[in-house]
């Protein structure tokens, strides 16, 4: 018996550049993928949404004079990228599983289909949902809380560089110490930004809890599946 039965892992795209400043570190993508197939080798259904910041950021486009909303459209076809390659090394390694966007792509990714996306997840198809939320000034934050609730995830996990939720940034501050459990409400008015606040808000009215972890630390990612335990739980309050 494991804790969550159907995860959402919200995946940042800086994660995939792995030793790179850009791009996509396949090893990586490799890693990943393993821990994926962990996860559903305990029985777990498991959807994903991916982010685009290893190969575009749209939030920080404007200082070189890009309007917001191409911005974020190019952002949205870097997720799809990453889906995509994440999706290769899923097949590669002989486990099923399926990409889904919020835009549509003709004949290169599935349109997103909340009905269907449930089907496969119970038929053992890894989900991956890419292009966020399908539209500019959302971030993948968003999307993937919003996928959390549309797909029924008991959690969504969000798998960082980071063990949890600190109450300062760790990359600036030594001192920095990490909660093991916090509620929505101490984050929006502590304005820890691990995550977007619409994200958060979204996740807390729909009873969604949320468990921040490092990606790379399987064994605590592991066990947050098994037991609910480990990295930082934020829970509705």
């Amino acid at each position: 018996m494991t804790h969550y039965k159907r995860v959402l892992l919200k995946l940042s795209g800086e994660v995939l550049a792995g030793q790179y400043p850009f791009g996509i570190d396949y090893n990586v993508a490799e890693q990943i993928a393993d821990t994926i197939a962990a996860i559903q080798d305990l029985g777990v259904e498991v959807a994903c949404v991916i982010g685009g910041g290893n190969i575009f950021r749209g939030s920080t486009a404007g200082k070189y004079g890009f309007e917001r909303t191409p911005a974020d459209n190019i952002g949205i076809l870097a997720t799809c990228i990453n889906g995509l390659a994440l999706h290769q090394v899923l097949l590669s390694m002989d486990r099923k599983a399926r990409v889904m966007s919020a835009r549509n792509f003709d004949g290169i990714i599935e349109p997103f289909n909340w009905m269907q996306a449930k089907l496969y997840l119970t038929k053992g198809v890894t989900m991956i949902f890419v292009g966020g939320t399908g539209n500019p000034y959302f971030t993948t934050d968003s999307a993937a809380a919003l996928r959390a609730c549309e797909v029924g995830a008991d959690v969504m996990i969000k798998a960082t560089k980071y063990g949890g939720v600190y109450d300062k940034d760790p990359a600036e501050h030594k001192d920095a110490k990490m909660y093991d459990q916090i509620t929505t409400t101490e984050v929006l008015e502590k304005d820890l930004r691990f995550m977007d606040a619409s994200a958060i808000a979204l996740c807390r009215d729909n009873s969604i809890p949320i468990q921040v972890c490092n990606v790379f630390e399987r064994e605590t990612l592991l066990e947050i599946i098994k037991s609910g335990k480990g990295g930082t739980l934020v829970r509705g309050g």
